[in-house]
């Protein structure tokens, strides 16, 4: 039931409906499927409301829709083309200094918004055809792309990292409370974006030296 469950999600997306509505519906759908066939309690449905007004009243999923209008802010008002061109500008004489901007600004958005979407396409629409036309492999010039919009998954502040830290507070303080431990700790947002800074430099280091030692 669960395979194919997803198997009709991805079939659904493909075929081009919204996805808020395609995993709504289909969940529903497969809800109602099961409770006919016995395999789903029709009980559980009466718990939508409840848990709905749940994430509406989280006060760390508030961070959510917040950082998704800041990324469209940054798209439609074209600050993010403007910081791209000035990057450029400034690492032009630098050997891959055009990728390394691409990294840089990618992982700036990223801090910035937390999401992928607005720092892929923007980077997409306007460092593509300038790294083409420099000579840039066609491989290279996505790979710099699409690496330095994931950036977004892992920099603080991240749209991952603020779902990751609500669903790990509450296991982590289940596990405490399953072992006696009626005290127990969380693993706030804080203690992720502290965790993930690391690391988050570390690849923009990474990459851009690679893109350094390409050029040369």
């Amino acid at each position: 039931m669960a395979l194919l469950l997803f198997v009709t999600v991805v079939v659904v997306i493909m075929a081009g409906y919204p996805v808020a509505f395609t995993l709504a519906g289909v969940s529903l759908l497969f809800a109602l499927g099961g409770a006919a066939l016995g395999l789903f309690e029709p009980g559980f449905l009466n718990a939508i409301p409840s848990r709905i007004y749940g994430i509406i009243t989280n006060e760390t999923l508030i961070a959510v829709p917040v950082f998704v209008f800041m990324g469209v802010v940054l798209q439609k008002s074209r600050l993010a083309d403007d910081l791209l061109l000035a990057g450029a500008d400034l690492l032009r004489r630098m050997s891959g200094g055009l990728g390394i901007s691409v990294v840089l600004i990618g992982a700036l958005l990223a801090a910035t918004t937390g999401i992928v979407g607005a720092t892929v396409t923007t980077m997409g629409l306007l460092s593509l055809p300038a790294m083409l036309q420099r000579g840039y492999h066609p491989a290279i010039a996505c790979g710099t792309i699409c690496t330095a919009g994931t950036l977004g998954q892992i920099i603080p502040p991240s749209l991952v990292l603020v779902l990751l830290g609500d669903v790990l507070s509450s296991a982590y303080q289940q596990a405490q409370l399953q072992q006696g431990i009626f005290s127990p700790d969380t693993v706030s947002v804080a203690d992720l974006f502290a965790g993930a800074l690391v690391p988050g430099v570390l690849l923009i280091v990474l990459y851009s030296a690679w893109l350094f030692a390409a050029a040369l």
